[in-house]
């Protein structure tokens, strides 16, 4: 399997990218691949939420401005074959760092090849700015978490702009692996309007599955733990387990 570059994208925040890309990256490490998440997101969160401190002495901000090798700033993780290249808010800079940079968008595809991984996730920052430009210039795949709610595709016009944009200037070969809906409540009629809706728009691109709103996947962030790992019977747990089984398979 030649090495699968997904970036996890949604300018919006709240929509459980995060989760979203710790859990699938969990669950693809699990079932055998050797898998790095990369941390894009200034804030850290997928670097906490796999229990590594973010004061690490090389971070994303070191890699993306080369001041430092790859492998020097990977750290493994408590799930076996996943691995996460941290980050925390002095990459709040580097789009200042690399604004004035030529072929600036490539920075982070030149620094992942050194990578030797069967995939790599870039979570990425709730923004359309020059990271998440880096990340879909450096993927060969994006997924875009979508929350079940009433503006579920307010802005998405704005990030699919963005991708085509990206394939006709830095990325031809980008494709939209999919669109997974979280935060899903089956309780309501909203839940299932808005999963018509994207159904509409998107036909078999949106995942058949489902990830639900539930207490524990709320949680096991701040235990620094996958979801797998702190309640691997919850709701959460199998309907992450379903959503990266879909991935793998559209990885094939």
């Amino acid at each position: 399997m030649t090495q699968k570059i997904i970036a996890v994208v949604n300018q919006k925040g709240g929509v459980g990218k995060t989760t979203t890309a710790i859990n699938v990256a969990a669950q693809l490490a699990t079932s055998g691949r050797s898998v790095l998440l990369v941390d894009l997101d200034p804030q850290g969160n997928a670097t906490s939420g796999l229990g590594i401190a973010k004061d690490q002495a090389v971070t994303m901000y070191e890699v993306l401005c080369e001041a430092a090798q790859l492998a020097t700033a990977v750290q493994e993780t408590n799930v076996a074959k996943l691995f996460v290249l941290p980050s925390n808010s002095n990459l709040a800079g580097a789009e200042v760092t690399l604004v004035n940079q030529a072929n600036r968008e490539f920075a982070l595809s030149q620094a992942l090849q050194t990578a030797s991984f069967d995939v790599v996730l870039i979570d990425c920052p709730p923004s359309l700015g020059l990271l998440t430009i880096n990340a879909l210039t450096a993927a060969n795949f994006v997924l875009i978490p979508v929350q079940a709610e009433y503006y579920a595709l307010e802005g998405l016009s704005q990030l699919l702009n963005t991708i085509q944009a990206v394939k006709r200037s830095t990325n031809p070969q980008l494709e939209l692996l999919g669109i997974a809906l979280t935060m899903y409540d089956k309780r309501t009629s909203l839940g299932e309007q808005v999963r018509d809706e994207v159904q509409k728009y998107f036909g078999d691109k949106l995942f058949k599955t489902l990830i639900p709103r539930n207490i524990r996947l709320a949680e096991a962030p701040s235990y620094g733990r996958t979801i797998f790992e702190h309640d691997r019977w919850s709701k959460g747990a199998r309907s992450y387990k379903a959503l990266a089984r879909e991935v793998r398979d559209r990885l094939v």
